[in-house]
């Protein structure tokens, strides 16, 4: 993943840098604050919480993205699968930005880094997952060339409503 990136658009800039492990209680607040069913189909977490990073979400499988040395955003990137066959592949498996920070283009420069970082680590090709009934999520991911692969039907009942598990993807080009 890249050492950092930064946004020159923004103001003040946007940095977007791989996680370290002193990230993991400013991303554990923001990932609670920003808790939706809109993207969540885990319930909303209550105390006692759990550490942000453990044995299976390492601070190197996230992008951060901070400006004005407060963390707003994180993207996770990792291998889709253990298969060496598929190695070829990375997988978007959250993606999440701080109210006060949205409609800024902070998780549409998280994602191009995601896709830089991937590309850099040899994949051809991204996906992902998204709840179908995340309007938002689902165009940003269009904006930035996913096309839906599949649809799992009414995989989750949030709230007393079926909500159908849309799979994303693409080609990663150089």
């Amino acid at each position: 993943m890249p050492e950092s990136y930064t946004k020159a658009s923004t103001s003040p800039p946007l940095l977007i840098r791989t996680a370290q492990r002193p990230d993991g209680e400013p991303l554990g607040a923001l990932s609670r604050a920003a808790w939706s069913p809109l993207h969540s189909v885990q319930p909303r977490p209550t105390p006692p919480y759990e550490p942000f990073f453990d044995e299976r979400h390492e601070p190197s499988d996230y992008l951060v993205a901070e400006t004005g040395g407060q963390v707003v955003g994180f993207i996770r990137l990792v291998s889709a699968t253990p298969l060496a066959c598929n190695r070829h592949v990375r997988q978007i498996q959250g993606l999440e930005v701080a109210e006060a920070a949205r409609g800024r283009g902070v998780a549409r420069a998280l994602l191009r880094a995601a896709c830089e970082a991937a590309r850099r680590q040899g994949a051809t090709r991204i996906t992902l997952r998204v709840l179908g009934h995340n309007a938002p999520a689902r165009a940003l991911y269009e904006a930035e060339g996913f096309a839906v692969e599949g649809v799992l039907p009414g995989e989750f009942l949030l709230e007393g409503a079926y909500v159908d598990d849309v799979l994303m993807g693409r080609a990663l080009t150089a």
